[in-house]
């Protein structure tokens, strides 16, 4: 198997995870972070728990200056989506001639907008199904989900061979990935469920298990979902009949404490991906003439908060 260099360029939970186990079987892993975070991953290396146990990795790399790993074969992207733009720009100094770039946030925009920036040749299409956080600095906590990565080719063709390397690498790294011949339908099933779960556990400041229990909140899960679904057909994208039935199957057999990192950034007073999530359903059904009133009111609900956070962000 070739031995591909890779970044991951935002070691949060998602990136840090991924990054960890990649870097656990072997593969060289750079990973771009910042403040106490970065420092501990250097003084101690990065220590992944999960409900199995416990591991620590030093990677390749672990800087803030992305000129410092060079050109790698593939880039990870664990940067929230609001963040995008800049990572485009930032992650420049690692993108070889054959390098494939993959974000793994939530929305639907992230592809479009580095293939924008960096070169449609260069980005693969990607998502991720985990729950993962920072618990203290150089610490990823697991939750209790499957971790998932899945890749596809933005024009539904073979991946590239960076792609395809890095799709090797997740299954010799012990990560479940899969290839989806239409990444856009993979994305936008995933918003269907992303969006439900964050935005109704987000207004009602409760656990996936007290949402999905309530009849109210659950009804505002299913309206929120088949919104979703609404504005994807109505932009051509394939989704599934059964799309909102099968999320909400999924929401009942999550763990009952479990939140998204949407809600935990609303809660912890941080900058969230509201704007990507229940804000773009309701900006696209906007668009399309195709009414997304549930959206709507998650998204003008906590944006007040949101403004003050990026505010106190900005300031800080």
């Amino acid at each position: 198997m070739t031995q591909i260099r890779i970044a991951v360029f935002g070691a949060g939970g998602v990136g840090g995870y991924f990054g960890a186990m990649l870097a656990r079987a072997g593969f060289p892993v750079a990973m771009i972070a910042r403040g106490e975070h970065l420092r501990a991953i250097r003084e101690h290396g990065l220590r992944v728990q999960t409900a199995g146990g416990e591991f620590t990795v030093r990677p390749w790399h672990a800087t803030d200056a992305p000129a410092e790993a060079g050109p790698v074969d593939a880039i990870l992207i664990g940067a929230k989506a609001w963040q995008v733009p800049q990572a485009a720009e930032a992650v420049r100094p690692m993108v070889g001639p054959a390098t494939q770039v993959v974000p793994l946030q939530n929305g639907v925009d992230a592809a479009e907008q580095l293939a924008q920036a960096l070169g449609r040749e260069h980005v693969t299409g990607g998502l991720c199904r985990l729950i993962a956080s920072i618990a203290a600095p150089g610490v990823i906590r697991l939750g209790g989900v499957e971790p998932v990565v899945v890749l596809g080719d933005l024009e539904g063709g073979e991946l590239p061979a960076a792609a395809g390397a890095l799709y090797q690498a997740f299954r010799a790294a012990g990560v479940k990935v899969q290839v989806a011949s239409d990444i856009q339908a993979a994305l936008w099933d995933k918003l269907l469920f992303i969006a439900a779960v964050s935005g109704a556990g987000a207004v009602a400041r409760a656990t996936i298990g007290e949402t999905r229990q309530c009849p109210p909140t659950r009804a505002l899960l299913q309206q929120i979902m088949e919104e979703v679904a609404a504005v994807a057909n109505k932009r051509g994208v394939r989704l599934p009949g059964d799309a909102a039935a099968r999320a909400l199957a999924l929401i009942d057999n999550l763990p009952a404490e479990g939140t998204a990192s949407m809600q935990r950034d609303i809660a912890d007073g941080k900058p969230s991906e509201l704007e990507a999530i229940n804000g773009a359903v309701a900006r696209f059904g906007k668009q399309l003439g195709v009414p997304t009133p549930a959206n709507a009111f998650v998204y003008a609900a906590l944006l007040p908060q949101e403004i003050r956070a990026r505010e106190k962000s900005s300031s800080g």
